[in-house]
């Protein structure tokens, strides 16, 4: 078992280092004019928490985020990646050639079923 005197001397001492880095970080802080920012946590644990953003923001947000990455796309040359099978255009023949293998694995499937 560990000697405590020992340990709570030690987080006395660290304690007090900690203090005189506050003070310093408060010093530095008040030399920049003001400008803090918040800590992520504070010293007795809680976390800081985020507000909540409107939907308006929310859509602003992407509108420039897409925005962006169009700007990026054209100028690198390489096309922007297109989102999903919805743009794919499939001739009549590749899409009956689909249904038809559809059809098969729905047939094979019920075929197993009504086997077991």
């Amino acid at each position: 078992m560990p000697d405590t005197s020992l340990l709570q001397m030690a987080l006395v001492g660290y304690e007090i280092e900690r203090q005189r880095i506050e003070q310093r970080i408060a010093e530095i802080r008040s030399k920049l004019g003001g400008r803090t920012s918040a800590p992520v946590n504070s010293s007795d644990g809680s976390a800081r928490t985020r507000k909540p953003l409107s939907a308006a923001a929310r859509k602003r947000m992407a509108s420039a985020q897409r925005k962006r990455w169009k700007a990026y796309h054209a100028q690198t040359g390489d096309p922007a990646p297109q989102k999903g099978t919805a743009n794919r255009k499939l001739s009549p023949e590749a899409k009956a050639k689909l249904a038809a293998n559809l059809a098969k694995a729905r047939a094979a499937k019920a075929a197993k079923a009504k086997a077991a």
